[in-house]
């Protein structure tokens, strides 16, 4: 069965992973440290945070703007559950938007209509590594005082109008999971110029401690500590911060890679009837999945087709206003409702071999005959 995403790791990660160990400093230190530094150069942001995963990024992010009971932030249904639970974590009510049928990104006008004297924030999601537009929520959210916390889990090594994704917004979140573009086993990490934000998040992800992070990135223990916040045990390991660092010297051709294979798969699909094609930017666009709309109700009995041929698939995601635990915030959203009975996930990683690429074509042409 051809996977729908895997992690692609060699010698070079258990090199890393080996120096760490024979440091015998394997929690947050002086790699961890490294790792920030490197992915702010790469990113072109003023500070990165890194933390263990990113739905605690994310988090930590909404924490630094202390919301208060009933603050709202606008977020879309068709995310991981992750956003949505950082929203509700951090004590703020989630306000459901819809996508554009075209991207499955947040739809700007949509998400700007369900602003209230009680939002606080946004939270875009860059879907599949295709950035949101950001120039329509950026300055309106400026204009009225709201924050912008990005979910870019999945946009890692994606640009939007040649300024890198975690450059310019005002907070922005990566995850660094097992699947995501590079991977530190577990991971993430948070982006801002915002002073405040790096401070508030630097001592929650360490349980509130104020002074101890300098200490620990010179591999040095410091028997003296202050807990000036509440926090949470977050930060990221010096193990997962050499994987990390290892990821990055593939990042470009990771890329490369799966931009190569998106492109094969809409040059074979794109005039396939009974599909609809999502919108992209191949030369900005970091890839992190591939999927495609099935019109006419047909797309679980393509799912089923595909698993006969050896092709995985999958759905994402099932929107989150139908989920159980958040029915309170429930509201009609036409678009996502739509997209989510069409959407489907084809395989894509950075491994996938020319043979596999060709499989996965033949069983989706092969459906349609």
């Amino acid at each position: 069965m051809i996977p729908i995403q895997r992690p692609f790791l060699g010698r070079e990660e258990l090199d890393a992973v080996r120096g760490v160990f024979d440091s015998r400093w394997l929690g947050m230190g002086s790699v961890t440290k490294q790792f920030e530094d490197r992915l702010r150069d790469y990113l072109g942001a003023a500070a990165v945070v890194a933390v263990n995963t990113g739905s605690s990024a994310l988090l930590l992010a909404l924490e630094a703007l202390k919301l208060s009971p009933g603050d709202e932030v606008i977020v879309p249904s068709l995310t991981f559950v992750a956003s949505v639970q950082a929203i509700v974590s951090a004590g703020g009510v989630p306000v459901f938007c819809d996508v554009q049928g075209d991207t499955l990104n947040m739809d700007p006008a949509d998400a700007l209509a369900r602003i209230t004297p009680r939002t606080r924030a946004i939270m875009p999601v860059h879907y599949g590594g295709l950035p949101c537009d950001m120039e329509a929520l950026l300055p309106v959210a400026r204009a009225r005082g709201l924050r912008v916390v990005e979910d870019a889990a999945h946009a890692f090594g994606s640009s939007h109008r040649g300024r890198r994704i975690g450059s310019f917004g005002d907070i922005t979140c990566f995850s660094f999971d097992p699947i995501k573009n590079i991977t530190c086993g577990e991971g993430g990490a948070l982006a801002t110029g915002d002073r405040s934000i790096v401070e508030s998040a630097s001592r929650r992800r360490l349980l509130g401690i104020d002074n101890d992070t300098w200490s620990r990135y010179r591999n040095e223990r410091n028997w003296f500590y202050e807990v000036v916040t509440g926090g949470h045990r977050y930060h990221l390991s010096n193990i997962n911060a050499a994987i990390g660092l290892a990821q990055l010297e593939r990042v470009d051709d990771f890329r490369a890679r799966k931009q190569a294979i998106v492109g094969r798969y809409d040059e074979a699909l794109q005039d396939q009837r009974g599909l609809s094609l999502l919108q992209r930017h191949p030369t900005e666009t970091f890839p992190f999945f591939y999927v495609v709309r099935v019109l006419d109700g047909c797309r679980d009995a393509m799912m089923a087709h595909l698993k006969s041929r050896g092709v995985g698939t999958g759905v994402h995601y099932i929107p989150n206003h139908l989920q159980p635990a958040f029915s309170a915030f429930r509201t009609p959203l036409p678009v996502t409702e739509q997209v989510y009975e069409e959407i489907i996930t084809l395989p894509l990683f950075y491994e996938m071999d020319e043979e596999q690429v060709g499989q996965v074509i033949d069983g989706v042409r092969g459906f349609f005959g």
